[in-house]
């Protein structure tokens, strides 16, 4: 059984979702949150096998618990339900860690088949929004050379891995660095861009292409 935890704040979605989601034979929802803060609390409590995620709720919106949640469990995907397929929901969900985007008008069977696939290791985005990323990426301005050229390419690699929703933790792990390494490189990348955050970081790695970009030697500090 693939077990579910739907995190929602209206309570009909839940309930709906509950009873819809029960009639598969795969799957069983475990548990139940109203928002992102309570998703977070609820979560070491019933260790889903995956999340179902509305960003926009009060308290802690989704987008906000996707990233925690990835930090907590990087290995847990995040399915991302919801109303909205403006692209700013899109993005920030995708940046923030979503192993999916599916609108909550999906049919039953897509929405089963979307989380049997996702716990297989496959993603799905909703048809009305895969257009858009296409574009995205076919239309995407070229590099900012200028503010690229700054970083070293192993800088250049931790942004691609920080625009593709890693944690600090998962990038530690997959680079085989110390946590403190990849902390101290992500506040380089950020004094060097003139950013704020990692979200601007990941804003300015998709907007310019350096997302898929290849920098061979990136071992290189």
């Amino acid at each position: 059984m693939i077990r579910i935890l739907v995190v929602d704040d209206q309570i009909v979605i839940c309930e709906g979702l509950r009873v819809v989601l029960n009639e598969a034979a795969s799957i069983e929802v475990v548990a139940a949150a109203s928002n992102g803060a309570e998703a977070l609390e609820l979560f070491p409590q019933v260790r889903p096998d995956l999340v179902l995620m509305d960003p926009k709720m009060p308290v802690m919106n989704g987008i906000a618990a996707t990233r925690q949640l990835k930090e907590l469990s990087p290995k847990t995907p995040v399915l991302v339900l919801t109303t909205y397929d403006d692209d700013e929901w899109v993005f920030d969900a995708i940046r923030a860690g979503a192993d999916g985007y599916l609108l909550k008008d999906s049919y039953r069977d897509l929405l089963v088949a979307a989380i049997e696939g996702t716990i297989a290791g496959r993603t799905h985005i909703d048809a009305s929004v895969t257009g858009r990323l296409f574009s995205f990426v076919r239309t995407g301005r070229a590099p900012d050379t200028e503010a690229a050229d700054a970083l070293t390419e192993r800088e250049r690699q931790i942004l691609r891995l920080v625009a593709r929703g890693d944690s600090n933790a998962v990038i530690a792990e997959k680079l085989f660095l110390a946590l403190g390494t990849v902390q101290n490189y992500v506040s380089r990348i950020l004094a060097k861009l003139y950013l704020a955050d990692r979200t601007q970081a990941a804003a300015f790695a998709w907007q310019y292409g350096l997302v898929y970009e290849d920098t061979p030697g990136a071992e290189n500090p």
